[in-house]
């Protein structure tokens, strides 16, 4: 049984530091995720505190994982990490049966899994947590000096909200050799990425099928229906509700299905924009009147740089037309083309709000958060080297 025990130690401590790291990368996506959740739930009350409980959530695996192996209080964490697997179980089983839910984000972003799959791991993570729980006496911390453990598992804790406090300022970070898509931006508008060319489905694409289903109550007994079958001629039928429920997977469908910038006539400036020859400066705005504004004056010496080097610079703004071109005249940015967004692309395409995204020919060259706007730029042979 000692080796069973420390066998389950190493894997579910490991799988938990490793699931915590690749989303503590990324916090604002399993926030997203807790927010999809809480509009099924019709709990759009508790979306203000998303951002904290995903800090605090992923900041909990990594701390678990670590004492999983350290073994320091180890009644105390094999109890917190049986809550959790529980928890977890619980989330995944309802994406999996109700079919509200596409995906539960476990390992964010980089490694997807279908809910399936994502459920029956978590079945099998709750047993072996649990059988951890029930021999707790039998596990003791692998230091015998209790300063060492504790000192190991404190490291932990600073680390774990540290690494987020960073991405959640300074963007994700994207290390292409770090290993097993650790601090790695696994979003599609991610650096080395062409935008456009993203946009474009494979030549060999199929759709995705979807079928519709109809779901009517008679005498209080509800019945699915289908588009063929559905009771429309019979009113004794009363309509609850529908949803889409997906028949079959669509292959080498667009990564980036649903960028468009507007500018101020309405007309779809997408490809021209996304398509140009040479440098381009997108600033993504997302919500104006919460936007960090600490360094507009840093980014509107860029502006005047970018002008005079003939360098396009365009504002993505995501809100009404109205509200971005009051922005634009307060922040005496009158002669930059503001381009209108959709927010869920801005927030998938720069996680800070705002941030500046540098393309060449349409890839994606470099991005920066509010915090760190390049101070100077220089335009060299047709080479753009900014400071």
């Amino acid at each position: 049984m000692k080796y069973i025990i420390w066998a389950f130690r190493i894997i579910i401590g490991l799988l938990f530091i490793f699931s915590g790291l690749i989303k503590a990368n990324d916090p604002l996506g399993l926030m997203y995720k807790m927010n999809e959740f809480f509009e099924v739930w019709n709990m759009n009350y508790m979306i203000k505190y998303t951002e904290f409980m995903s800090v605090c959530m992923i900041a909990l695996e990594i701390i678990t994982g670590v004492a999983m192996l350290v073994g320091n209080y180890f009644r105390f964490y094999v109890t917190l990490l049986l809550a959790l697997n529980i928890f977890y179980t619980f989330l995944t089983g309802y994406a999996l049966y109700s079919g509200k839910i596409k995906e539960c984000g476990c390992f964010g972003d980089c490694i997807k899994l279908s809910n399936s799959v994502t459920f029956y791991k978590d079945v099998v993570l709750t047993a072996m947590s649990l059988l951890l729980y029930i021999y707790r006496y039998r596990v003791f911390p692998i230091f015998q000096n209790a300063v060492i453990n504790t000192a190991i598992v404190g490291a932990s804790v600073i680390f774990s909200f540290g690494i987020q406090w960073y991405t959640l300022t300074h963007l994700p970070l994207n290390i292409p050799s770090a290993p097993w898509s650790l601090f790695h931006d696994c979003l599609p508008y991610k650096p080395g990425n062409n935008l456009w060319e993203k946009m474009q489905p494979a030549k060999d694409a199929i759709a995705p099928e979807y079928a519709t289903t109809f779901v009517y109550e008679k005498n209080g007994v509800k019945q699915n229906f289908t588009d063929k079958n559905y009771p429309w001629q019979d009113s004794t039928w009363k309509f609850v509700s529908s949803k889409n429920v997906l028949i079959k997977e669509g292959t080498g469908q667009p990564e980036i299905h649903d960028l468009t910038l507007t500018d101020a006539d309405g007309q779809d400036q997408t490809e021209a924009i996304l398509t140009a020859k040479g440098y381009t400066f997108i600033w993504f705005l997302r919500q104006p009147s919460t936007a960090h504004t600490n360094n507009i004056p840093r980014l509107k010496t860029l502006m005047a740089k970018a002008a005079a080097m003939h360098i396009p610079f365009y504002v993505a703004c995501s809100a009404d037309r109205e509200i971005c071109k009051a922005f634009q005249e307060a922040w005496g940015m009158k002669d930059v083309p503001f381009m209108i967004v959709d927010g869920t692309v801005s927030k998938t395409a720069m996680r800070t709000n705002p941030g500046l995204m540098l393309l060449k020919d349409g890839t994606v060259v470099k991005k920066w958060s509010y915090k760190s706007y390049p101070t100077d730029m220089t335009l060299d042979n047709g080479n753009l080297e900014l400071k």
